[in-house]
């Protein structure tokens, strides 16, 4: 089961002793009150932040990496996005009430996340925004051609990216549906995942690179893959800019992280 991200590296562990009290607790899931920010809604899964939102401010977006992917996705200008992986579905929130012309389709695959996300955490309809349930890999492989501007996964079980979302084959179809991947990754300093999904995302995207606060030596990781030249330059000063600074690992640093690396393949 695909479960919600395992973000806000730095500031977590401070923050969920802070939080109570505890608005709802559904199984695994728990919905807690921000004390420092009174419209703010935390979900966790598994002792685990997995989504924030701002119910007052829905561009309001408190996970560092979801900014970082938020400058990526505006400076490519990407106005229709697949998002894989809802949770508090923070990000297509934030992306479609800043600029009510983008399109974004969010696939969760837990019925019980949209729930909460629904009843906790403000989930409502909204012009730009369709969210349904359902497995990522077989939306994408559902969707048209060149149907999207991009692609967003940010998906997990436990701290890990699913693996048949980030197999060769997975970033082929992927590449059939949107120019631009997007893949969140929490990782150690061995980068064991990093070198994984990023060979198997070079396979398909010819331009590779990553945003990390701390750069190639793990935590929460954006990698990005483009079928373009992306405006690097624009993306790393806005990420160095951010309130949680990212930097940028550029192309030829991420390509010799993976040299002589396996891919992950689908299996048979």
């Amino acid at each position: 089961m695909a479960r919600p991200s395992a973000a806000r590296h730095d500031v977590g562990m401070a923050r969920r002793h802070a939080l109570d009290p505890v608005i709802a607790r559904v199984g695994d899931l728990v919905v807690e009150r921000d004390p420092r920010r009174p419209s703010g809604r935390l979900l966790r899964q598994d002792d685990m932040d997995a989504s924030y939102v701002d119910l007052a401010d829905a561009q309001h977006l408190e996970f560092d990496y979801l900014r970082w992917a938020r400058i990526v996705l505006n400076a490519v200008r990407a106005s229709r996005v697949l998002h894989v992986g809802g949770a508090g579905c923070a990000l297509p929130r934030a992306l479609a009430a800043a600029d009510v012309g983008t399109r974004h389709e969010v696939v969760e695959i837990d019925p019980v996340v949209l729930d909460v996300a629904r009843r906790h955490l403000g989930l409502r309809r909204m012009p730009g925004l369709k969210v349904r349930v359902g497995d990522g890999r077989e939306r994408i492989a559902a969707r048209a051609g060149d149907s999207a501007d991009a692609i967003v996964v940010d998906a997990f079980v436990g701290a890990r990216v699913p693996r048949h979302l980030v197999t060769v084959e997975a970033f082929a179809d992927a590449h059939r549906v949107a120019p631009l991947m997007l893949v969140n990754i929490v990782d150690t300093r061995s980068l064991i995942d990093t070198r994984a999904i990023a060979v198997a995302l070079a396979s398909a995207y010819p331009q590779i690179a990553a945003l990390g606060s701390r750069g190639l030596r793990g935590g929460n990781m954006v990698l990005i893959g483009a079928a373009f030249t992306p405006p690097l330059d624009r993306i790393a000063a806005r990420a160095a800019a951010d309130r949680s600074p990212a930097r940028l690992v550029m192309p030829a640093d991420l390509h010799r992280l993976i040299r002589g690396q396996a891919p992950a393949r689908d299996p048979g």
